[in-house]
């Protein structure tokens, strides 16, 4: 397991971590010099440092207890705490083995660090200026579309004058042929710019930043492994002026060689692994359609006002970089504002506490009912009707904690299909539709608000099926408050390109090749709202429809 490959697209959690690693390791180095001034002071001043340098926060809220550093760093200040006493003649030892050799390392490191982010965030700054070279070639190519269609009517319009010199008709030809020319040229320069910028995209995602991911997962796992190196110095030079406690300085050296630097890579990406799917290539947009009309057709398609019509539905651009501030989302019970892997982890946690807080519940049953028995055969111990309030509420406790466990265990179901979709999609990028929009569709409201309500009851009371594997579901579950108010007639007609499965609030199923009625057209969040003939209303990626407006 290695960051480049599973924690992609985490750029500012492995930027977090290294400077963490960096900082424990100062926090460490701070620690050893200020233990040798204490060292020649009194042993409650040594164990006031303990108490300064162990972690504020309990180890249940703490992420960073997970890591063996961590845990390392913590069981040393618990030994240091356990033999205060005599500790003058350790302080130079320390001072030299310790604190200089890591502080030398420290700055080491934080210069390898700063070398490899830089290197990472010109990378990205490349494949930023790529994109906005990629879409100023697009509007070039669909201004210059425009403007050779335009001339194209000019000149026939002249031709078809009579009024109209000779010389006025030849010089609207050859500005239409100009025009004609430039749009092909950029055509063909956007076409380069395209498959230009796939190809740097993809080495981008797959070989660029992997490479340096890992760059900076090696040099991490160097410098916990010399942080390591370091607490067993600390034990060393203990054990040799104080063989009295060296049961105690076993202890360290023991938490010294606890520090796994491969244990410490997976559980971050155990911590933070999103789960995601890497972004795919951008379709190519044919802006040529209209300058390549028949001349009897020159007057089709064009709208009232003159201005041409745009072919394809609007396309929306979904944030491509994984390195900006996430947003704030709104925490549910069921955590779907969680990325798949976390939220799987996160929704185990719940169940395993509901199962524990229902066993305990059950023995407490089993406690009271036995209590009760021997109430009945001895009275003068107690009376057993004065057990009945406690019984009934233990049965409720264990009624309430079944149907959580049923309600956790669904909602585990649901993330667990949703992880192995997600690691199906990764394998087969290249061969599968385009994903659906990273954003949620609309809230469904519209399809009747009974349905709703009974879904939502579902929910709660009862185990949801678990999703096939390979559906494409919305990452989040954020939706709007409801629908807009449904049209009367459709506005246009549209043929599923692809096959999809709705899966999710809001969206609906369709078949490769099936004629949908178009109700609403997409506003730039990359879903279209579409009837089916059969029935049934709701939306579908815009990337998988063609569509015909009336």
């Amino acid at each position: 397991m290695d960051w480049g490959t599973e924690l992609w697209d985490q750029f500012e959690v492995i930027e977090r971590h290294t400077q963490w690693g960096l900082d424990l390791l100062d926090r460490y180095v701070k620690f050893v010099k200020e233990r040798t001034e204490v060292e020649q002071a009194y042993a409650k001043q040594l164990r006031s440092l303990v108490k300064k340098y162990l972690p504020k926060r309990p180890v249940k809220d703490d992420p960073e207890s997970k890591f063996s550093q961590q845990q390392s760093f913590v069981q040393i200040l618990q030994e240091v705490n356990d033999f205060a006493g005599q500790r003058e003649l350790v302080a130079e030892n320390l001072s030299v083995r310790v604190c200089l050799d890591l502080a030398k390392y420290s700055q080491e490191m934080k210069q390898e660090r700063k070398m490899h982010l830089q290197e990472g965030r010109r990378a990205q700054q490349q494949l930023e200026s790529g994109f906005k070279q990629l879409e100023n070639s697009k509007r070039k190519f669909e201004r210059d579309c425009r403007e050779a269609e335009k001339a194209a009517q000019t000149a026939e319009r002249l031709d078809q004058d009579i009024n109209a010199t000779k010389a006025d008709v030849e010089k609207a030809k050859q500005q239409a042929h100009l025009r004609s020319h430039m749009a092909e040229e950029s055509k063909n320069e956007y076409a380069a710019q395209l498959q230009r910028f796939n190809r740097d995209q993809a080495h981008f995602y797959f070989s660029q930043m992997p490479q340096i991911f890992d760059k900076l997962q090696d040099m991490d796992e160097r410098r916990a492994t010399h942080l390591g190196a370091g607490y067993g110095l600390l034990s060393e030079a203990e054990l040799q002026v104080l063989p009295i406690i060296a049961k105690c300085l076993e202890g360290m050296k023991v938490a010294a060689a606890a520090v796994d630097t491969k244990n410490d890579s997976q559980v971050l990406i155990e911590l933070h692994k999103s789960g995601f799917a890497r972004p795919g290539d951008v379709e190519f947009e044919d802006f040529s359609q209209p300058m390549n009309r028949a001349p009897s057709d020159s007057s089709l398609g064009t709208p009232s006002d003159g201005r041409p019509e745009l072919r394809g539905p609007a396309r929306s651009r979904a944030k491509r970089w994984p390195f900006g501030k996430k947003n704030k989302t709104v925490v549910t019970e069921d955590f779907s504002h969680l990325p798949p892997e976390q939220r799987r982890k996160r929704l185990q946690q719940q169940l395993e506490e509901r199962n524990r807080e229902l066993q305990k519940e059950v023995d407490q049953r089993e406690a009271l009912k036995k209590m009760k028995d021997v109430y009945e055969k001895t009275p003068q111990m107690g009376d057993p009707a004065s057990l009945e309030p406690q019984i009934a509420e233990t049965l409720n406790n264990i009624e309430r904690l079944k149907l959580e466990v049923q309600k956790y265990e669904a909602w585990l179901a649901e993330a667990e299909s949703r992880v192995l979709s997600n690691r199906g999609d990764s394998l087969s990028r290249h061969t599968r539709p385009p994903d659906p929009p990273a954003s949620a569709p609309p809230d469904s409201s519209s399809s009747s608000s009974s349905s709703n309500r009974e879904s939502q009851d579902n929910k709660e009371s009862s185990e949801e099926p678990p999703l096939e594997e390979g559906q494409d579901t919305p990452i989040y579950t954020e939706f709007d408050e409801d629908f807009e108010e449904e049209p009367a007639s459709p506005i246009g007609h549209c043929v599923a390109i692809y096959h999809f499965e709705g899966s999710s609030e809001g969206t609906i199923s369709m078949a490769e090749g099936e004629d949908l009625s178009l109700m609403e057209e997409d506003k730039g969040d990359g879903w279209t709202r579409v009837r089916r003939k059969q029935g049934g209303e709701g939306y579908v990626p815009t990337s998988y429809l063609r569509v015909t407006l009336n």
